[in-house]
């Protein structure tokens, strides 16, 4: 029988919590559920008036994955949704405004990704993003020396970049900006990564080319365009383990001596909450949103 919880007033049908979702842990659905609803608090905000995109995984990572840009059949009709236009046309999809609807959507099992615009302004961009994902034998260390270059880099233009792992094997450069066409955001984005590539050349690379990458890090700016989504600050990725897409110091990233100094698992995020609160919420205020050069 599948149990029946009400969240801020909404009933909720959360099925399968014994179902076991991340097989190196163990971790369940129940687990899972219990995760999004004590980093609620710091998700929420990052998910707000942002129309969402979602990478399924609901027989875990080695079962079927795949996207859903449109609402999923069954949304409940209080899950706020909004027409947002695409190249094939508008599509209606899922935008997260409330604990009710976070555990609705976490219950069908997601990783959570947003771009870099809102539903009220789809082809404006409020967030610079830049992924740095590194291509084998490459990792995250590599990827914290890219991304210091580029934080003193943004700097000189007035732009203060905050850094998230990517949950995977990356790193997430973010940073707020006054709101822009994405064309022009994402300009600005290949700039950055062709003047990295520039001063970084063993290091890093920002075309897309397969066989361009291996001991690299590409630095991916395409993100910014306006139809492409990045994982959202908080979100559990599919993985054998349950790692999280998390905010880290700049501490974190400059002391970074091996890969396993920045995986953050789903136990690991309520203490670095209490510890550091939300170190992406600089995001979330308009007064640190500069233009761009």
């Amino acid at each position: 029988m599948t149990p029946i919880t009400e969240v801020e007033g909404r009933r909720l049908a959360l099925s399968n919590l014994e179902k076991v979702i991340h097989p190196a842990t163990g971790f369940t659905k129940g687990e899972l559920l219990h995760y999004y609803a004590t980093a609620a608090d710091a998700l929420l905000p990052h998910l707000h008036d942002r129309p969402l995109s979602f990478l399924r995984y609901p027989d875990g990572p080695d079962g079927q994955v795949f996207f859903a840009k449109n609402v999923p059949p069954g949304t409940p009709a209080w899950v706020t949704t909004a027409q947002v236009p695409h190249s094939e046309g508008p599509a209606r999809m899922v935008v997260i405004q409330d604990l009710a609807s976070l555990m609705w959507a976490a219950n069908l099992v997601t990783e959570f990704h947003t771009p870099q615009g809102r539903v009220d302004a789809p082809d404006e961009a409020d967030r610079l993003v830049l992924d740095l994902d590194p291509g084998t034998p490459a990792t995250v260390v590599e990827c914290c020396e890219v991304a210091l270059w580029l934080r003193e880099r943004l700097a000189r233009d007035g732009i203060e970049a905050y850094a998230k792992t990517s949950g995977s094997k990356g790193l997430h450069l973010l940073a707020a900006v006054e709101r822009t066409p994405s064309r022009r955001t994402a300009e600005y984005a290949k700039s950055l990564a062709v003047e990295a590539e520039e001063a970084l050349p063993r290091l890093v690379v920002h075309r897309m080319t397969r066989s361009l990458r291996p001991g690299k890090v590409f630095v991916d700016w395409s993100q910014n365009a306006a139809r492409k989504t990045t994982a959202a600050p908080y979100t559990l990725r599919a993985r054998t383990e349950p790692t999280v897409s998390t905010p880290v110091t700049w501490e974190e990233v400059t002391d970074c001596a091996s890969p396993g100094d920045l995986v953050f698992r789903a136990p690991d995020i309520a203490p670095r909450l209490k510890a550091h609160g939300d170190l992406l919420a600089p995001l979330l205020d308009p007064a640190h949103a500069g233009p761009l050069p």
